[in-house]
């Protein structure tokens, strides 16, 4: 909670989701609030839609205590459904990494943008990149402000 980056391992079932989602909680409620068309404050990058999908329900019971949003987004579902949810506004993506890349080229670039997240996961990192996806990585670090 102190703003400082952070490398977690630990056990399947220790609890290592709510360890990196209890201060992007915090982290949020710290930032201004989005306007109109303001990407994210926060982004969790995993390998699969059923992580995806796993933390985004873990997401659930804090978001509205919080009045936070957030969208999950994965291939394998329509891309319009998941652009419609993040044209809604959301201060949290929770995502795979080639929907992220198609997300931030849709409609010329006009869809989203990460320009105010501050807040940057990257769960089963290891596997993440094991598996060759530094370069899809890379392109949406790359998009995300130098600070």
């Amino acid at each position: 909670m102190s703003g400082r980056d952070v490398i977690g391992v630990a056990k399947t079932g220790s609890g290592k989701t709510i360890a990196f989602l209890l201060p992007l909680f915090r982290h949020n409620k710290d930032q201004r609030p989005l306007e109109q068309m303001e990407g994210p404050l926060a982004i969790v990058m995993t390998p699969t839609r059923e992580l995806a999908v796993q933390i985004h329900r873990e997401c659930k019971p804090f978001l509205k205590v919080m009045n936070l949003r957030a969208v999950c987004a994965y291939g394998g579902s329509p891309i319009k459904d998941q652009i419609a949810e993040l044209k809604k506004g959301a201060e949290i993506i929770v995502c795979t990494l080639g929907r992220m890349i198609d997300l931030l080229t849709a409609n010329s670039g006009r869809v989203t943008n990460l320009k105010r997240v501050t807040y940057i996961v990257l769960d089963e990192a290891d596997w993440i990149f094991d598996m060759g996806f530094e370069p899809q990585v890379m392109k949406i670090i790359n998009n995300i402000r130098p600070d």
